[in-house]
């Protein structure tokens, strides 16, 4: 057996990563566990909501038909069915998020984005959007912007279908 390959608890053969993949893989691990704390701890600063609540008032925001099934919010929002309930639930009682129930099946929650949240949005909206331009956007160039789409383009498949 070489450096590059262990046996696994279920004794199959596995690579390791050699120096240049781990040159390539520790500073996503870094970036990945890093961003949603730095975005998260500014949007509390500035305007009171935590990161993964401002994804949801987006991800409302967005709609085109204003509900959306809690299912496909846990999907889109990346949040298990547990922890988005919980978060609906905080966004529900500041008057930000409204649940109702689908009119062709009652057993089908659905969530809407309220006045009042869209007024969270828009003030929570600038603060975001100028963190992901300082920490992510600006010091790229278009062409490595470029290059950043298409390989999380290529990769987020993989990663979405694995959930």
């Amino acid at each position: 057996m070489t450096d590059a390959a262990a046996i696994t608890t279920e004794g199959r053969l596995a690579r390791r990563l050699d120096d240049a993949e781990m040159d390539a893989w520790l500073p996503v691990i870094r970036f990945v566990q890093l961003l949603p704390q730095v975005l998260d701890r500014t949007l509390k600063e500035e305007v009171g909501l935590n990161h993964a609540r401002y994804a949801i008032l987006v991800t409302l925001g967005g709609q085109v038909s204003g509900a959306v099934t809690m299912t496909e919010l846990a999907r889109i929002a990346g949040l298990s069915r547990s922890r988005l309930s919980h978060a609906i639930d905080s966004l529900e009682e500041r008057g930000w998020v409204e649940r109702t129930s689908c009119h062709s099946d009652k057993r089908t929650l659905s969530a809407t984005l309220t006045p009042a949240g869209r007024d969270m949005l828009r003030a929570a909206a600038p603060v975001h959007v100028e963190q992901i331009r300082e920490l992510v956007l600006d010091p790229l160039s278009d062409e490595e912007r470029g290059q950043l789409a298409s390989i999380l383009t290529k990769l987020l498949p993989g990663v979405t279908a694995a959930l």
